[in-house]
């Protein structure tokens, strides 16, 4: 049996909490990036001690994924969103109060957790709420409001922080909190898991499966072994001063805003095609860096393709799962978060090694090598696929 869709103004209103509850977490995630700094001074820590509050939430995310959605998949949709949101609304406010690195730290990692399980529940509800020929502008729909996080949450948080406190725009993420929770507490329907439009694969693939969690964990891993050490290859590598690296992070998240929307308005014709432009772009994006990282013109050039593939990437991977999932979305979508959070993870490790043997441009060169491992293990399961149809 499958749930009646709510008034097609009712889906609307959710789509849209839904967005800004991702364009929230997305924020929390990454607001520490930009107040570094003030926060190091205001707790009297080290600036390594307030990378970890990003490292941490990242690990968080990989590990607890796929056992919250094994523990929670049973529960109506619903109280899960409804108990998410208010963890964070919960979690930001104890951050925006807390006077101390541990409590500060606490409050980051219940935010992660709740991240973890929002991320495989939140696109088989938005795509449920929508006819199956649109899931893929609704995916799309979805990656704008997080990539866009980048674009302007993160910078207009840096920017209030710094003009007030670190706490302010922290609190603030609270209030865009409530208004997701109480939309979607009214206006989303109570219904087992099972019975939600998208609660299983359009066409269940084991193997397809398979090949998507790693093509996105090797993804990962490639783009953030270069990605995490960025500034210092512009300022070092490419020679441009710190005023010009900050407008080029801009052109970065505006490349991955436009990726998003490009790919988004895509999906639902070309679902396979754009998984693999999107990481052979990473790709060329990446080498090219490293081949030309010299040439200030031609390293504009591959740091925005490298952007504009970023986030299609994750978006084409979680299309994806909500085709050949072998059993329930939830759970393949929360498979394929912990992978790439893992390769995310991964990658800055493996960055952090190679950084001190080959500098930071050798960074890209093995991350734009993980990104092409990435490109041939699809380009090999489309091959295996036409073989038996070749034998015929």
């Amino acid at each position: 049996m499958v749930a009646p869709r709510p008034a097609p103004w009712h889906g609307l209103a959710v789509l849209v909490a839904l967005m800004l509850a991702a364009f929230t977490f997305n924020t929390a995630e990454n607001l520490p990036i930009g107040l570094l700094e003030v926060i190091s001074e205001s707790l009297r820590v080290s600036v390594s001690a307030v990378g970890l509050l990003v490292t941490g939430y990242g690990v968080t995310v990989a590990v607890a994924s796929l056992p919250l959605a094994h523990a929670m998949r049973a529960v109506p949709r619903r109280h899960v969103l409804t108990g998410l949101l208010a963890a964070l609304v919960v979690s930001s406010l104890i951050a925006a109060l807390a006077s101390s690195y541990w409590l500060l730290l606490a409050a980051r990692l219940l935010t992660a957790l709740a991240q973890a399980l929002f991320w495989a529940v939140m696109s088989p509800v938005a795509v449920g709420l929508f006819a199956p020929a649109v899931r893929g502008r609704v995916i799309g729909a979805l990656s704008v409001a997080g990539s866009l996080a980048l674009v302007l949450g993160v910078p207009a948080g840096t920017w209030l922080g710094r003009q007030s406190d670190w706490q302010v725009p922290v609190a603030m993420l609270a209030g865009l909190g409530i208004i997701s929770l109480v939309t979607i507490a009214v206006l989303l329907p109570t219904s087992r898991p099972e019975e939600e439009h998208a609660a299983y694969g359009i066409s269940p693939d084991a193997r397809r499966f398979g090949i998507v969690l790693a093509v996105g964990s090797l993804s990962a891993t490639g783009a953030f072994t270069g990605y995490t050490y960025i500034a210092k290859f512009l300022s070092d590598v490419s020679g441009f001063p710190p005023g010009t690296v900050s407008t080029l992070f801009m052109a970065f998240g505006v490349a991955c805003l436009a990726g998003v929307s490009i790919t988004g308005a895509l999906l639902d014709r070309f679902p396979h095609a754009a998984l693999t432009t999107a990481v052979a772009t990473q790709a060329v994006g990446m080498l090219g860096l490293y081949a030309a990282g010299t040439d200030p013109v031609a390293v504009v050039v591959f740091l925005v393709l490298m952007g504009g593939a970023l986030g299609p990437v994750f978006m084409a991977t979680q299309n994806a799962m909500l085709h050949c999932a072998p059993q329930r979305t939830d759970i393949a979508l929360a498979a394929n978060s912990g992978a790439y959070n893992a390769g995310i993870a991964a990658g800055a490790a493996l960055g952090a090694l190679v950084l001190p043997l080959a500098d930071v441009r050798g960074t890209f060169l093995v991350g734009g090598l993980f990104s092409v491992a990435a490109c041939a293990v699809l380009l090999g399961a489309r091959l295996l696929r036409q073989r038996p149809e070749s034998a015929e």
